[in-house]
């Protein structure tokens, strides 16, 4: 009885989510620690970027997204958005999957990140870099003082350190002026910060730029792995959800822009060609 009804459960693929490009760079962590799971990707380019934008419209945005891939049979959706996990998660968790099916999830990227802080930084001093939005939001901050009420954390905003990744300039001259100005800001106004946060998923194709400023003594964190690795354990507690998950290692893009631009920059993400499909969002 037990195996007829393991076998009449539905499975779908892990969903990802992201504003643009930036949440490849999380797939493409999930993908190297959890190579067995299917996952759907799914990128509002058209809408994009979402982190000027009011709380409203990017939980609005971003609901119609996780929507969509539940309707394409996602059980679990991975926000891979620092904006949207900072704005939008907290409410779709507690306010809309209730409604639309409380077996389902969505997870962000800013807990899996504040997690370990406290094991990684010796001085208690802990910067963030990122985009503006999320900068604005302290969603950092606050869930830091949650977990590590001790804690002191500096936000950076990083305005174009996204841009430059996304027009191709993260090997250019320009590229290291601004990696070290907002750098070596962070540190004038905290010299004790040991660990930094890549808060923007787009900055790990900056990494070796961001490794030849950042003195020698701060650790740099990126969200890909430690999402990969909370998730990987999330699955672990919650075997009610990893049943549903699809197992097959393939991956699908979507993306609510020209599929042909998507698939262009998608590729320096995630170091292999991309083929997406059209999705209209509403």
């Amino acid at each position: 009885m037990a195996e007829a009804d393991a076998s009449a459960i539905s499975v779908g693929p892990v969903g990802v989510f992201d504003s643009g490009y930036g949440g490849l760079t999380i797939l493409r962590e999930l993908r190297k620690i959890l190579p067995e799971y299917d996952y759907l990707y799914l990128g509002d380019n058209a809408r994009a970027p979402y982190g000027s934008r009011s709380f409203e419209i990017i939980y609005r945005y971003t609901l119609e997204a996780v929507k969509e891939l539940f309707s394409r049979g996602c059980h679990l959706v991975i926000l891979a958005c620092n904006t949207a996990s900072a704005k939008a998660l907290r409410t779709i968790q507690q306010k809309d999957l209730p409604a639309i099916d409380p077996a389902r999830r969505v997870l962000g990227v800013i807990r899996p990140t504040v997690e370990i802080l406290d094991d990684v930084s010796r001085s208690g001093h802990v910067g963030v870099l990122a985009t503006p939005g999320t900068v604005a939001s302290h969603s950092y901050q606050i869930e830091t003082v949650k977990l590590f009420p001790e804690m002191r954390v500096t936000e950076q905003a990083c305005p174009l350190w996204v841009p430059i990744v996304e027009n191709s300039e993260a090997d250019s001259d320009g590229a290291d002026f601004f990696v070290k100005k907002y750098i070596d800001a962070l540190m004038t106004e905290d010299p004790e910060v040991d660990t930094f946060v890549l808060g923007c998923t787009h900055y790990p194709l900056l990494i070796e730029k961001i490794r030849k400023y950042a003195p020698d003594h701060v650790r740099i964190l990126e969200q890909g792995r430690l999402v990969a690795e909370s998730l990987k354990d999330y699955l672990r507690r919650h075997p009610e959800m990893d049943i549903r998950l699809s197992r097959g290692g393939g991956v699908e893009y979507l993306t609510s822009e020209n599929p042909d631009k998507f698939d262009a920059l998608a590729s320096v993400f995630t170091h292999h060609p991309v083929k997406s499909t059209r999705c209209t969002l509403d």
